[in-house]
């Protein structure tokens, strides 16, 4: 019953002076909104780019040339490794783990066909390209190894680029221009959709072979993308990868590999330990502005104890004692966090929903956060609010009621 009594007195304090508690509440409001709004951003975009990486491939393999000069690794003789078609039929040809292997050359162009022009990027790449990356065709078909081998001038169209140049028709069987060379269109890929790194059906796919000949005028590939035969042996792979680049390109086993092998587990990784030290750096800085919020419901309160001395010292007067002044004003600090970190949660359920509807992925406010916030914020309240109500509790009776 004294519990009550305490709480409703309290609350009585707290709505008499309306306009002072939603003042001294905003810092609150503002430090969990934005604890909640960064850290729920920060999760989000963190599942989005996880599952973006799981989405390119099944058991999928990133080969690159090693950094160095000219896109290559320099080696003590200043030789410059470079991964080319051979290298890759090499790896076809002689690899135990891996179950398809395509290149990737690119190469920015101005696409020109249909009903106008759009800028997209070529890729260079062979038919099992669409295998490796699962991905599979809306309309028409694949090109095939003959066409590589030609040099065919036939294109597979991302849907960004063909809703652009023909407005939603099927293009199949038209004719596009990149950089002037006429190419005809032989099949439409299915919407990915947009991601965090951009729009991957903003894309045109043609023969690795074309595109470096007619597009780019160089043999040089930029990027292998391989998947593993079973996920279990993706270092395996990888392993396999590195000692058949190394005897290819003349590498000592002592110097640096002349090529990197990222496997879907290494860029996870280092995707969600970096977006994971992002959030809780956030985090950490819109928690400064609780510990703000929480110095200004301290001053306020000590305010209310000056205001309040001679009210407290009928209480004290009457028969009160000092742990029930301390109970009443402790419990009027918590009940502003509390509320403060109610209204601060609302906002950022506001902001997830805004922001959602704008942003490539969802954001959404999970309930730990909501209840780390409101957790946070009732602790501000008993941290800043214990000083101020440890004063008043701390009044001399006669004293206060001497106070005018």
């Amino acid at each position: 019953m004294k519990w009550q009594k305490l709480f409703r007195a309290a609350l009585d304090s707290i709505l008499k002076n309306r306009m002072r508690s939603l003042l001294t509440m905003l810092g609150i409001i503002i430090g969990v909104g934005a604890v909640a709004i960064l850290v729920s951003l920060g999760q989000s975009a963190q599942a989005a780019i996880s599952g973006e990486i799981e989405g390119l491939g099944a058991n999928m393999l990133f080969v690159r040339a090693s950094t160095g000069d000219d896109g290559g690794v320099r080696g003590q003789d200043g030789t410059t490794y470079e991964i080319t078609l051979d290298d890759v039929a090499a790896l076809r040809a002689q690899s135990a783990e891996l179950a398809a292997v395509t290149p990737a050359v690119y190469a920015d162009v101005q696409a020109v066909g249909g009903v106008g022009n759009w800028p997209t990027q070529a890729v260079g790449v062979s038919p099992e390209y669409l295998a490796v990356r699962n991905w599979d065709l809306a309309a028409g078909a694949m090109f095939t190894a003959g066409d590589v081998a030609g040099r065919a001038r036939v294109a597979v169209l991302g849907q960004t680029v063909a809703d652009e140049l023909f407005l939603g028709q099927n293009p199949v069987g038209a004719q596009i221009r990149l950089r002037n060379v006429p190419f005809r269109v032989i099949g439409v890929l299915e919407s990915k959709g947009g991601t965090v790194g951009g729009d991957e059906d903003n894309t045109i796919l043609a023969p690795v072979t074309t595109v470096q000949s007619r597009l780019r005028g160089d043999d040089v590939v930029d990027v292998l993308f391989a998947s593993a035969a079973d996920a279990d042996r993706a270092d395996a792979a990888q392993e396999e990868i590195v000692a058949l680049f190394r005897q290819r390109h003349g590498v000592p086993a002592d110097d640096p590999p002349s090529v990197e092998v990222q496997t879907q587990a290494d860029i996870m990784s280092f995707a969600q330990t970096a977006l994971g030290a992002m959030t809780a750096l956030l985090g950490a800085i819109a928690g400064v502005s609780l510990v703000v919020g929480g110095i200004g419901i301290m001053n306020i309160m000590l305010v209310s104890v000056t205001e309040r001395t001679r009210e407290i010292g009928i209480r004290l007067a009457v028969g009160a004692r000092g742990t029930d002044v301390l109970a009443q004003f402790l419990i009027e600090a918590v009940l502003l966090c509390l509320f403060g970190g109610l209204l601060g949660t609302a906002l950022a359920f506001g902001f997830a929903a805004a922001v959602s509807a704008v942003a490539p992925f969802e954001v959404t406010v999970g309930i730990d956060v909501v209840l780390l916030a409101v957790a946070f914020s009732a602790a501000v309240g008993v941290f800043f609010g214990f000083y101020p109500a440890r004063k008043a509790a701390r009044l001399d009776p006669i004293e206060a009621l001497r106070h005018e």
